[in-house]
């Protein structure tokens, strides 16, 4: 644990691990959330923080004090052996940022200078963080479903906006059930054997189209276990939520997200690729709209990343941003000659989407040599 006066701002922060945090400071975090008037994203939570915390030794909460000597923020980050700091969860973690009240009075360099870090990386910056947000490399749309006023009035926006796709899918979902069997829904399973299913899809579907398989890392499954076994009672801020889909009580398309009282953020969709002409999948995402609306759940967060089932379903987005904040000296070096290069050869494909497509075909090819 550290502790540092930073120059020239009145603020004395406290660096610790996510576990050190007491209750008084855990919940001044979820006040902060509040007053911001963002969407309470479970990402932004203080539960995600402390369930990364357990299973990455390199995770830090910076806690920001005020003149009065309360909290006034709190600064959620990883850091390397050589001060390269990220998101907590990076590459996992769909909302990230700093959690700032009014009164602080910090800049980025001061921030990262307190916390010994020569860089910070994210690539889901939450709007509104306008502490890292000018540093940001490039802004990204991350599509939203709006069920705020109940899942009758989205299901009317759909079939309003995009007919062809409603009938279709709902015809779908029809057929399934006359030809496979009885159509069931659980919004919250909780049958440890769902999510192993659900894992073992993901992880097919990542080598199937050529991508790096994420539940390989075993921080990152032990992770999503750990989460899936929080209940919203327990951790109304961020839990986990498994919803599936079955066929004559066979799974044949799952869900692992995570959810605050009023937000909940799609994750890890995958389905059973033997009911692919049925589109179960779609299936879920409308069945799980309709739970969730009547859990109280007012958004659903589909996440960053351009895909033709979010493009139908979302009513509308939210701004992301990924970069870097970097101070300078060595370190900054460290960090462009290995970062940057490979953050700018992305986006100039993702860019061109002629090029985008030949890339993805590429990669597919890798993953069907991969599995032969």
């Amino acid at each position: 644990m550290s502790d540092v006066r930073v120059r020239g701002a009145a603020a004395r922060i406290r660096v610790v691990r996510p576990e050190e945090l007491d209750a008084g400071e855990i919940e001044r975090w979820r006040e902060l959330r509040a007053l911001s008037g963002a969407p309470a994203n479970p990402f932004m939570e203080p539960e995600f923080s402390l369930a990364v915390g357990r299973v990455r030794p390199g995770a830090r909460v910076a806690v920001i004090g005020g003149d009065s000597g309360g909290p006034v923020g709190f600064f959620p980050y990883e850091r390397g052996p050589l001060g390269q700091g990220r998101a907590i969860g990076f590459g996992v973690s769909d909302s990230q940022g700093p959690v700032l009240g009014p009164q602080h009075a910090l800049t980025a360099r001061e921030l990262l200078s307190a916390c010994s870090l020569g860089s910070w990386e994210f690539d889901n910056l939450e709007a509104g963080g306008e502490l890292f947000v000018p540093d940001a490399a490039e802004a990204f749309d991350s599509p939203v479903i709006d069920i705020g006023q109940g899942y009758e009035a989205y299901e009317a926006a759909l079939r309003a906006g995009s007919p062809k796709f409603f009938r279709t899918t709902t015809a779908k979902e029809r057929r399934l059930a006359r030809q496979a069997g009885e159509v069931r829904f659980v919004f919250d399973e909780r049958d440890p054997a769902a999510l192993r299913t659900l894992m073992a899809w993901k992880s097919a579907q990542y080598r199937r189209t050529g991508r790096r398989d994420r539940f390989a890392k075993e921080w990152i499954s032990t992770l999503v276990r750990q989460l899936a076994a929080d209940r919203p009672d327990r951790s109304p801020g961020c839990s986990g939520v498994l919803s599936v889909l079955y066929v004559a009580d066979r799974p044949v398309a799952a869900h692992f997200g995570l959810r605050s009282r009023t937000v909940l953020s799609c994750w890890f969709p995958a389905y059973d690729t033997g009911f692919a002409k049925y589109s179960p999948g779609l299936i879920l995402h409308l069945r799980m709209a309709e739970a969730a609306a009547g859990a109280g759940i007012g958004l659903l967060d589909l996440g960053r990343g351009a895909a033709e089932y979010k493009d139908a379903l979302k009513t509308g987005e939210l701004r992301v941003y990924e970069g870097a904040s970097v101070r300078r000296g060595p370190r900054a070096a460290l960090y462009r000659l290995g970062r940057e290069p490979s953050r700018r050869a992305h986006s100039f494909v993702r860019d061109r989407p002629k090029l985008a497509g030949y890339a993805q075909r590429a990669l597919s090819q890798v993953g069907r040599l991969r599995d032969r």
